[in-house]
């Protein structure tokens, strides 16, 4: 059985346009419905995934995935024709909800009916029976089902947070023999997501994309400057409330988060403009927000708990790409094993609808996934192709194998940033070396450099560091048997006091660092340069970020992946078997 899991709301983002057009951006991106995806799975497991954004160049993208459709099948061989069904991880549904006021009654009628989906996919392929075809999946079922379905658990709780799905914002699910069953959901009023956002709007970035950002910045933060803050009201009984969304009281201060803002302003003081330094006020208002949600995500799970035995933990939704939060969470002692599905915020939700239907029809227990390469791969051809496109300037050299391994692991020890292309594209919005910029962790100015001068992005942001799996204890606090955990670079680890100076550009203020752990089998050729880096240089640790400048999505193409080094301060780019360096 072929099913195919698209995610996005294509109408939403030019609905709210036509509704509000003098938003600023910022504002504008306070829309259901972005990060569409694709995703195509059988019986044998998920064949292909790929975010639109990685096509069309526009990040965060809701516009309807026709670009990762195609992309799905031509990995697949099929056609839409070989396709059973069509599962969208939305299930909105008429309520009273929808007739608050006039906006709402646009949103239901104009961008989240059953009525507008079949029409979208009717407008790009008229030749479909729709209505038999398409499986409208709830929003917050589809999460969960992509991760409880590729955890391996045969029991677990299941967590779900985000900023919102239909009507809830947190969900509870209990996982058992392949099924997902409803504990407890969590209304919009409460939605740690929603919380975070408006934070991370008040703090000058953009909500529903920089909230990394924010996290990043709190642990430059001093948690007692505001000890009042009152972010998060926490019940017996498991009850959680965010007094700050009741701000918004009326219809447009709902659209835009405006009444919340100006609470935050009077807790916090002005809210900062995108253009201003960051100062210690916003790093103080960072770890407070971290804290609360960090806290917060404790009391839900403890109340999901409460009388039950649940040894496993499955996450998805936005929330769980807050990795300082899973960190903790995988630390607390309340679970043997956690998984954190790697694609968790709504590009996830077309892989999770597709699962939850598959599995609807062909029930099976959960088999756990091994590294999310399910974008595309191009031929040597393709390659040379691409190299064709370089102007003078630039050596080119095709070194297959160790050859390539070799120059590689020289270059990076030697200082220099390699950008590295290779395999399949990673599904998620990790590189987790397919599309990855490369670089020596034990270099002390590297950091500022690749912020600074490669990526052109704010000074405070860490890199990650990627391990040989066999060596990720000795320099983290991993323990063994826990590798697996921190496969996806979702997941906080402690950088062992011995080798935070040895390794500064990987190691943030606090002592943390986002872990990728590189297992030999799941990712060969990584796994063989770290490890030859390490032979030669004496550290099986490289600095790992993503393939794309500022503004742009992880490249996905020969020709993007030429075009981007070419413009760029990058050193050098390993492209399947090629090299290519500047001429100085």
């Amino acid at each position: 059985m072929l099913i195919l899991g698209i995610s996005g709301l294509d109408r939403a983002a030019a609905l709210k346009k036509r509704m509000m057009p003098d938003l600023d951006r910022r504002e504008q991106r306070l829309v259901q419905g972005l990060d569409s995806a694709a995703a195509l799975v059988d019986e044998n497991g998920v064949i292909a995934a790929s975010a639109q954004e990685r096509h069309d160049g526009v990040k965060g993208t809701g516009a309807f995935p026709a670009d990762a459709v195609a992309a799905c099948l031509r990995m697949a061989g099929a056609t839409l024709d070989d396709v059973d069904l069509v599962a969208h991880g939305f299930r909105y549904q008429p309520s009273a909800a929808f007739e608050i006021d006039g906006y709402q009654r646009r949103w239901y009628r104009e961008a989240y009916s059953e009525e507008v989906q079949l029409d979208v996919l009717r407008s790009h392929y008229p030749d479909q029976d729709w209505e038999r075809k398409l499986v409208r999946v709830p929003h917050h079922l589809a999460h969960a089902a992509s991760t409880y379905h590729l955890s391996g658990f045969r029991d677990a709780l299941v967590l779900v947070a985000d900023g919102m799905g239909e009507s809830e914002s947190t969900t509870l699910f209990s996982g058992h023999d392949g099924r997902l069953d409803t504990v407890r959901t969590y209304p919009v009023a409460s939605s740690l997501g929603i919380l975070y956002s408006v934070v991370t709007q008040y703090l000058g970035f953009l909500p529903g994309m920089d909230e990394y950002k924010v996290m990043g910045l709190a642990p430059y933060g001093d948690l007692g400057s505001f000890p009042d803050a009152g972010l998060v009201t926490l019940r017996p009984g498991g009850g959680l409330s965010v007094p700050l969304l009741a701000c918004d009281r009326t219809p447009e201060e709902r659209e835009t988060h405006r009444g919340a803002i100006r609470r935050l302003e009077e807790l916090f003081g002005p809210a900062r403009h995108p253009d201003a330094p960051i100062t210690q006020r916003h790093m103080d208002v960072a770890a407070v927000l971290q804290r609360s949600l960090e806290q917060s995500l404790l009391f839900v799970l403890d109340e999901g708990l409460a009388g039950e035995t649940y040894r496993d933990l499955c996450m998805a939704g936005g929330v769980a790409l807050n990795c300082t939060a899973n960190g903790l969470i995988a630390r607390s002692g309340r679970f043997d094993r956690v998984f954190v599905q790697p694609a968790s915020g709504d590009d996830g939700t077309a892989l999770g609808a597709a699962l939850h239907v598959l599995r609807g029809h062909v029930p099976a227990v959960p088999k756990a996934m091994g590294m999310p390469f399910w974008g595309e791969e191009f031929s040597g051809t393709e390659i040379e192709a691409a190299l064709a496109t370089l102007g003078p300037g630039h050596r080119v050299q095709h070194l297959p194998g160790e050859a390539l391994l070799a120059e590689t692991s020289g270059l990076i020890a030697s200082g220099a940033v390699v950008a590295w292309f290779q395999g399949r594209m990673e599904f998620g919005p990790r590189a987790l070396g397919n599309r990855s910029i490369l670089a020596d962790p034990t270099a002390p100015d590297m950091r500022a450099h690749l912020n600074a001068v490669v990526k052109q992005r704010e000074e405070f942001r860490p890199f990650a560091p990627a391990v040989v799996a066999e060596e990720a204890g000795e320099y983290f606090e991993i323990e063994p048997g826990e590798e697996a955990l921190y496969r996806h670079m979702l997941v906080v680890a402690r950088v062992r006091d011995k080798y935070r100076d040895e390794l500064p550009s990987i190691t943030h203020v606090d002592g943390s660092a986002r872990v990728q752990v590189v297992d030999r089998d799941l990712a060969p050729r990584f796994h063989s340069l770290i490890r030859r880096f390490g032979e030669d240089h004496g550290t099986p640790v490289v600095l790992n970020t993503s393939f794309n400048l500022r503004g742009q999505p992880i490249v996905r193409t020969p020709r993007e992946a030429v075009a981007t080094y070419a413009r760029s301060a990058l050193d050098a780019l390993a492209i399947g078997d090629w090299l290519v360096r500047r001429i100085r």
